[in-house]
């Protein structure tokens, strides 16, 4: 009698089990919320840095650390966490879509024989899927944005918004369904750089450690190649985000927007607070952007695990 294969060995065919896609999406989009939830103060930071100083003389903020410190103090431990819920949405929205449009064309351009894409059309791919997510997620990103800008306003000049459900409701009953996809162009210009840069400098980075001689690839590998990949990625795209923050959080003054377009932003920010002012907020950006990644995969390889264990184990 023929011997069959079991349940947690493979299926019919005898090919291993595997996690369905719709799994796969729904845990990429839990590990970045929980990344999310440790590098959550970082974002915050970054946005008031890049926030200070618009439409004023002197900054509001000489450093990172004196922001973070002047959050505390001023708003409390809770107030480094402002914003939390839309940080979460944006993942879910964000994260879930690149991962799921970056999956779905991987496979499609796979050749016949199981040969994947070449890096330049895997790079293509990745622009799409982060360029497309970041559409998905620019109502998150705007909420997320206004959230936590809002603490460094008078109190009778602040939204007040609730949570992120609160915010995408008022927003479009105040200013209308289009304002939550306001800094649209810029949000998608943003996840197109970084994408880019990523690819490019993550692959670069890794190779080199591991032809020092000195690195194997394991996770440490992994964390100094993300942390080299995040340096040069944070900037790159600085310069975009903080078009993107400028906008998402202007108001209007007498009938009129704060700023015309993304270049308007560039060149007010240029002439009235210096060029390197583009790079405001650098430090937090990129405290965030290394970590994130490494955090992401690690939740991502964790859930895999407990899936397979769970689910797919005979």
């Amino acid at each position: 009698m023929a011997a069959t294969a079991s349940p947690g060995a493979g299926g019919m065919d005898g090919k291993p089990r595997t996690s369905p896609k719709s799994v796969k999406f729904l845990f990429g989009g839990l590990a970045g919320m929980g990344a999310t939830v440790f590098v959550q103060p970082l974002d915050l930071v970054k946005n008031r840095m890049q926030l200070s100083g618009e439409g004023a003389k002197t900054k509001e903020y000489k450093t990172s650390f004196h922001a973070l410190t002047s959050i505390l103090k001023a708003e409390g431990i809770r107030g480094i966490y402002t914003g939390l819920s839309a940080g979460l949405l944006r993942q879910a929205t964000y994260t879930t879509t690149r991962l799921g449009i970056y999956t779905v064309l991987f496979e499609r351009l796979t050749g016949a024989d199981g040969t994947p894409p070449g890096f330049l059309l895997k790079a293509v791919i990745g622009m799409t899927a982060g360029a497309t997510g970041a559409f998905v997620g620019t109502p998150a990103e705007v909420a997320l944005i206004r959230m936590t800008a809002d603490g460094r306003l008078p109190a009778d000049q602040r939204r007040g918004y609730k949570n992120v459900f609160n915010a995408l409701v008022r927003i479009v009953r105040e200013e209308g369904v289009l304002t939550l996809w306001r800094g649209c162009v810029p949000t998608m210009a943003r996840a197109v750089v970084v994408n880019a840069a990523q690819l490019a400098s993550y692959s670069q980075s890794k190779q080199f450690l591991l032809d020092s001689g000195y690195f194997s690839d394991n996770i440490l590998c992994h964390f100094c190649a993300s942390m080299i990949s995040g340096l040069v990625t944070t900037a790159a795209s600085m310069p975009v985000d903080i078009v993107k923050t400028r906008i998402q959080n202007m108001r209007m003054i007498d009938g009129k927007p704060e700023y015309r377009n993304g270049l308007d932003v560039l060149v007010k920010v240029v002439r009235y607070e210096g060029f390197f002012s583009l790079w405001k907020g650098f430090t937090p950006y990129y405290a965030r952007l290394g970590p994130h990644t490494v955090l992401t995969f690690i939740f991502l390889e964790q859930m895999n695990k407990a899936y397979k264990r769970l689910f797919l184990s005979g």
